[in-house]
């Protein structure tokens, strides 16, 4: 699911950049934004060649997940055919998502960035209603909405987040994207019938 919902943000993106900077390309043809690990781009210049992850200029790459337990149910039985079914709470994540611009001029670079965040300012949720099927691509019908946040960094946390990518700074731009459900189909443990209840000391059947 969440490869989904990642495969989604970039073909979104990816379509929206392809229409604003030439409008008579077919943006289901052109990459200007895809799914990829930043970290392999310096690796992959260094070596002089690019994988066809990397193969477009502006990368998204997950960061981090995070739990979001604010919204967690405590109550794990669940009803299912008129039965009661014993199941593990849905786990509710937020991705953090970097879009990161490779871009050998770096005018063009800050272009990409520009409107990768000009973007998310016009359509700040995704959803099933905005988002149509696009050439077999679909949003996983467990994804509700997928909501945009930009994340505001000091230029410590800048310099902790590329050092532990490993690789020199590119223009780019982090954004936490809520929420992710995520939750077994298989089915729980049936509850156990209740037949006697206790009341002050006294059963009652």
């Amino acid at each position: 699911m969440i490869d989904n919902a990642l495969k989604i943000i970039a073909n979104e993106v990816n379509k929206y950049v392809v229409r604003k900077l030439d409008p008579d390309r077919d943006p289901s043809s052109t990459k200007r934004i895809a799914t990829g690990n930043v970290t392999k781009v310096q690796e992959s210049d260094a070596a002089g060649s690019r994988s066809d992850s990397l193969s477009a200029p502006g990368i998204l790459t997950l960061v981090n997940l995070e739990e979001e337990r604010v919204l967690k149910n405590p109550n794990n039985y669940v009803r299912v055919n008129d039965k009661l079914e014993y199941r593990n709470p849905k786990i509710f994540l937020n991705l953090y998502c970097l879009f990161a611009v490779n871009h050998s001029s770096y005018d063009t670079a800050l272009q990409y960035l520009s409107l990768i965040i000009q973007f998310f300012q016009y359509r700040n949720v995704i959803d099933h209603k905005n988002t149509p099927p696009d050439n077999g691509l679909v949003l996983d019908q467990k994804i509700d909405k997928l909501i945009f946040d930009m994340v505001s960094m000091n230029s410590e946390q800048v310099n902790h987040l590329w050092a532990i990518l490993g690789g020199k700074y590119l223009p780019s731009v982090l954004y936490k994207v809520r929420m992710l459900t995520i939750e077994d189909d298989t089915a729980g443990m049936e509850a156990e019938t209740i037949v006697k209840l206790s009341l002050n000391s006294n059963d009652i059947n």
